[in-house]
């Protein structure tokens, strides 16, 4: 039993989308398992139908527009680095509208609907492949998998645009009478829980380098501040992730793969720009076929 397995990451799931391209098409890798976290969630029913071109092409040109009804910041350009800072306008917008957050997220909720039609899920519910998401449940205070079988169509939809809304930026969802969140905020990549599900054989995507080095900018405005506070408790969570997923596949005799990005992409996943993500979508692609040629 094979499982593709890819993190969280932003933007950066670009680069995952090239390594899964590479595999599926080119070493025609047969996956029994699907399971994505937060950006990850996005790719993964795509892949499981080998809709490749689709989610390519849906991928490559989403920008802040396709997501964000009320974009809580700004992008600027200075010194050649792109950065965020604060929409003083749409952020005191929200709170005036008594929202929770900074930012609202709804406009993917309808991409996703647009992007993931109801034939699409009607086919993968009827194959033996398994799609999973994962959630943070922060009233129950607990990860959680969804499983695409066990959905209706507009309830899965909910869950992958759950599992991608990055609070406080993005929207902070109700349903089932939990406040839920971003997958990654719990589980950056969920290795342990496709081999506890049977999987034998892992092909992990892990949209980050092997070895973290990332020298981040002091910062500039709270949006910074957060940015670099969530990226360093993101950085935590991932390294345990990995470490455990390592001892969970040694303990079940599963052989594990595990895909870094060769170089950092960006220190600010929340920044959508077309061009560099066709560049990374090249790059995954290039990096597997490299590693893969490697003895």
């Amino acid at each position: 039993m094979r499982a593709l397995v890819i993190s969280g990451g932003g933007s950066k799931g670009a680069f995952a989308g090239g390594v899964s391209q590479y595999l599926i098409e080119e070493e025609k890798q047969k996956y029994d398992f699907f399971l994505g976290t937060s950006t990850g969630s996005l790719l993964v029913s795509h892949l499981a139908l080998n809709k490749i071109k689709e989610i390519k092409s849906a991928f490559t040109r989403v920008n802040q527009k396709s997501i964000f009804d009320n974009c809580p910041y700004l992008i600027v350009k200075k010194e050649g680095e792109e950065r965020i800072k604060i929409n003083h306008f749409n952020v005191l917008k929200n709170f005036i509208r008594g929202r929770k957050t900074f930012g609202e997220s709804n406009n993917l909720r309808k991409l996703l609907s647009k992007e993931f039609p109801e034939s699409n899920f009607t086919s993968l519910k009827e194959t033996s492949k398994e799609i999973i998401v994962c959630v943070s449940n922060l009233t129950a205070n607990t990860v959680e998998y969804k499983r695409l079988k066990d959905c209706c169509y507009e309830e899965f939809l909910d869950w992958i645009w759950i599992s991608c809304n990055f609070v406080p930026f993005m929207t902070l969802v109700v349903k089932n009478g939990c406040e839920y969140a971003d997958g990654g905020l719990g589980c950056i990549i969920p290795i342990e829980e496709a081999i506890r599900r049977g999987a034998t054989h892992v092909d992990a995507i892990l949209l980050d380098t092997q070895f973290q080095h990332t020298n981040r900018l002091h910062a500039r405005n709270v949006f910074d501040a957060l940015g670099s506070i969530f990226g360093f408790i993101s950085d935590r969570i991932e390294i345990q992730n990995m470490h455990i997923g390592k001892l969970i596949a040694e303990d079940y005799n599963a052989i594990l793969r595990v895909f870094y990005t060769p170089k950092v992409l960006t220190t600010n996943s929340l920044i959508f720009n077309k061009i560099k993500m066709e560049e990374w979508w090249q790059m995954g692609w290039e990096h597997a076929k490299k590693l893969s040629a490697t003895p």
